[in-house]
């Protein structure tokens, strides 16, 4: 079991940026983690974000926010980050990491983790 932690949500203007942090607490070694962000609006389902291999050196983007957010991972510091520029009031949302280590590849399913955080309140105001 992996216990995550979220952090750097806020109140931002459109147009701005803020960036998120997961900070993951686990015996096993957190590179062996496939890592999502999601989101939930208001009376949403919550939705895949974006995702980052074991080794950060692949990532997969919604298109909603292909070219403003950035995913990226650092597994010295159990850390999986999310960057998001050019920030619209349709992101506001609470905002998830996932972890499973047992996935082969990446997924943009909710359904395939196990493991959340608490979430982060992200509000863009117009």
């Amino acid at each position: 079991q992996v216990q995550l932690v979220e952090s750097g949500g806020g109140l931002v203007q459109a147009g701005g940026s803020l960036r998120l942090s997961c900070a993951a607490s686990s015996e096993r070694t957190f590179s062996s983690y496939i890592l999502d962000w999601l989101r939930q609006a208001p009376g949403k389902e919550r939705e895949f974000v974006a995702a980052i291999s074991r080794s950060g050196d692949t990532t997969d983007y919604s298109d909603s926010v292909k070219g403003r957010f950035t995913i990226s991972r650092d597994n010295s510091k159990n850390t999986v980050y999310l960057q998001m520029n050019s920030l619209k009031p349709e992101d506001t949302a609470v905002y998830y990491c996932a972890a499973n280590p047992y996935i082969a590849t990446m997924s943009r399913r909710a359904s395939h983790f196990a493991s959340w955080g608490q979430g982060t309140q992200v509000t863009v105001s117009s």
